[in-house]
C-alpha cells in the first residue's frame, strides 16, 4: 500500500513538494524511493508504534498531511503522534483492536469471512 500511495503522491508535483516515506525497514523506503528517481522521496526509519519517536519525525519533516497507510491496530499511535506536532492526519484504514483482528484470523492465517444470502 506504501509503495501505490508514494507513486501516486510523486505524481502530484504540483500538490505535494516534499514526501517523506517511513517505516521500521528503511531499506524498503530506500528501494521505493530509487524507483521513483528524481529524488522526489526522502526516507526515514521510525517505529509507528512508537509515539515520541514520530512526533520527533514529524517535528523534524514538518509535513502538512500525514497520510497513514500503516497497520490499523497502529491508527492511534500515529494520531496521536500528528495531534502532538499539530499536523493534519489522513487515514486509509478501519480501526481494529490488535485482539479483535487476532480473532478474525483462522488458524491457516487466513481471514474468517462470512456471507449471508440475500433476500
Amino acid at each position: 500500500m506504501g509503495t501505490v500511495v508514494t507513486y501516486k503522491v510523486a505524481q502530484l508535483s504540483d500538490v505535494f513538494t516534499d514526501i517523506m516515506l517511513a517505516s521500521r525497514t528503511k531499506s524498503k523506503c530506500d528501494a521505493i524511493a530509487q524507483r521513483i528517481g528524481g529524488n522526489k522521496v526522502k526516507t526515514s526509519q521510525v517505529n509507528a508504534d512508537n509515539v515520541p519517536e514520530l512526533v520527533s519525525l514529524l517535528n523534524s519533516f514538518k509535513p502538512e498531511l500525514v497520510i497513514n497507510v500503516a497497520l490499523p491496530y497502529q491508527d492511534l499511535t500515529i494520531m496521536d503522534a500528528c495531534l502532538q506536532a499539530g499536523i493534519n492526519y489522513m487515514d486509509t484504514a478501519n480501526y481494529e483492536p490488535p485482539e479483535e483482528a487476532n480473532s478474525n484470523i483462522n488458524g491457516n492465517g487466513h481471514i474468517k469471512t462470512s456471507l449471508k444470502k440475500q433476500g
